[in-house]
């Protein structure tokens, strides 16, 4: 079997997805999670973006061990001091470095002659060698390129040091057929290929991004750059569960097989959903609502007498249990306990602790709680933002012959907050008297309500997007009352965007 590495770029490439802004504590309980997937190497961030990028960088370079993290810098020295800088208390550190080798780009973006283009990749990599041992090389819009162009440049990467050549499909450009084929020439004609493995980044433009990856391994690629969900600029990257799954169920096609721990994908999936504030779709393959739900009478009828008939991989293997024990208000500790141990969560007593809190309160509200609603809870935990605000109480009138009014209460450093406003509805209403209690300026951009699990007492899960700035932030709000989680996940927004960028001016 060939062993096939994944490197994944949630914490760059995902959060490069529109309307994603995670902070660094956010970005290290990922690259956590990560860790315990069983990823080969984690690219942490772009370091010379920002100074929390940078912090970020640092604070998963410190932390996380057992796997290689790696910092993107272009090719320049600057980029390169400041990735090198962020990566110096990391176990195992990787500068990935790139350039841009397609003709449209060297013309119009870098305004650089492809001798030009040469010599920079030379220097970069030289330069990147006299601190790391492993370094990453990137030819951007590689789909896009000049294949004997490709090799001259990646020739030169490799003479200079790099250790593993990046082959982008930038743009989501290629089909499998023509990126397969690409591989494959460069495998054969790299003259020093040997010094180096080949890896590929796929965009997802036009749906292929799994299947050209796969093409990839068939064709010389042993490295595979993937995020969770398939989160990612524009229409996103190769979906690391997918990828995992595929290599999985199909690994006598494929002879390859890779390190992750599959039954950790679930609960990546649901973590980056919950901080990143992007939903997944219910037909997602692999970590959709619907992945193993079967709505068909002969659907159904097969799956009971044997889940082959219909499912070509359980539920058990990405970590999700088929048969849950279920929970109620006379559940103890030590169940409770049992239930995170069972579902794949290791936490500090502290946050048992909290989560166990919450849980009671839930099951005074619920008579059985769910698998679904535990992963809830303990998503809600992993987004918890510094509170410039907390909740204290809301209160609604609403009906279909007058408009809907709300007072809120809110705990805040300067004292509690009371305000009272009326909307056009209930949900309206409440987020008005948010704003008027904080007296912050808010442009609400989006607004999500769905049920976790089924039932008329299900938990509600609010997930709201508000904009500061041309940034978005996002909150998340649970509860059974559905004004109640949104007004928690609405406050939640607000407390992301100030633990970002401070106080905003405030309404005149």
């Amino acid at each position: 079997m060939k062993k096939i590495q994944i490197l994944d770029t949630t914490l760059r490439d995902g959060e490069q997805t529109p309307g994603v802004a995670l902070g660094a504590s956010e970005k290290l309980e990922i690259a956590q999670c990560l860790a315990k997937l069983k990823v080969d190497a984690i690219e942490a961030g772009f370091p010379v973006a920002s100074a929390g990028d940078f912090k970020a960088v640092s604070a998963v370079a410190e932390k996380i061990k057992g796997c290689v993290i790696s910092a993107l810098a272009r090719a320049s020295e600057h980029d390169i001091d400041i990735a090198r800088d962020a990566l110096k208390k990391a176990e195992q550190a990787r500068i990935h470095t790139f350039i841009a080798t397609s003709d449209i780009h060297m013309q119009h973006k870098l305004k650089m002659t492809p001798e030009e283009v040469l010599q920079a990749t030379k220097k970069a990599v030289c330069y990147a060698r006299n601190f790391v041992e492993q370094i990453e090389f990137s030819a951007e819009d590689a789909s896009r390129s000049d294949w004997d162009f490709l090799c001259r440049v990646y020739e030169t990467a490799i003479a200079a040091g790099a250790t593993i050549i990046n082959v982008p499909d930038t743009v989501g450009y290629a089909t499998p057929e023509e990126f397969g084929g690409m591989i494959k020439y460069l495998h054969e004609n790299i003259s020093n290929m040997d010094k180096a493995i080949i890896s590929v980044h796929c965009h997802n433009d036009l749906g292929l991004a799994v299947a050209n990856s796969l093409a990839a391994i068939r064709n010389g690629a042993t490295q595979i750059e993937c995020t969770i969900n398939g989160l990612g600029e524009r229409a996103g990257n190769t979906a690391l569960e997918e990828l995992v799954m595929a290599l999985r169920t199909k690994q006598s096609a494929y002879q390859a097989e890779c390190n992750i721990d599959s039954k950790q994908i679930y609960r990546a999936s649901r973590l980056v959903s919950t901080l990143a504030g992007v939903v997944v779709q219910p037909n997602k393959a692999v970590v959709g609502d619907n992945a193993f739900a079967h709505e068909s009478g002969i659907h159904q009828h097969g799956v009971l007498n044997n889940p082959l008939t219909y499912e070509i991989m359980s539920p058990e293997s990405i970590g999700i249990s088929r048969n849950s024990i279920v929970l109620g208000k006379h559940s103890g500790k030590h169940a409770f306990e049992e239930k995170l141990v069972s579902l794949g969560y290791e936490l500090s007593s502290e946050e048992i602790n909290k989560l166990f809190i919450r849980f009671k309160d839930l099951a005074d509200k619920k008579k059985v709680i769910f698998d679904r609603d535990i992963e809830a809870l303990v998503a809600e935990k992993a987004s918890f933002k510094p509170e410039w605000f907390r909740l204290l109480y809301h209160q609604v009138n609403s009906s279909n012959k007058a408009r809907a009014t709300a007072v809120v209460s809110l705990e805040s450093s300067s004292g509690e907050l009371e305000a009272v406003s009326f909307g056009d509805g209930p949900i309206d209403a409440v987020f008005k008297a948010v704003e008027k209690a904080t007296g912050l300026k808010i442009t609400l951009k989006d607004f999500q309500l769905k049920a976790v699990t089924s039932g008329m007492d299900a938990l509600g899960e609010a997930t709201i997007w508000i904009e500061h700035e041309g940034k978005v932030f996002s909150g998340r709000g649970l509860s059974t009352d559905v004004i109640e989680a949104s007004v928690r996940g609405y406050v939640s927004a607000i407390n992301g965007m100030l633990s970002v960028c401070g106080m905003p001016d405030k309404e005149e």
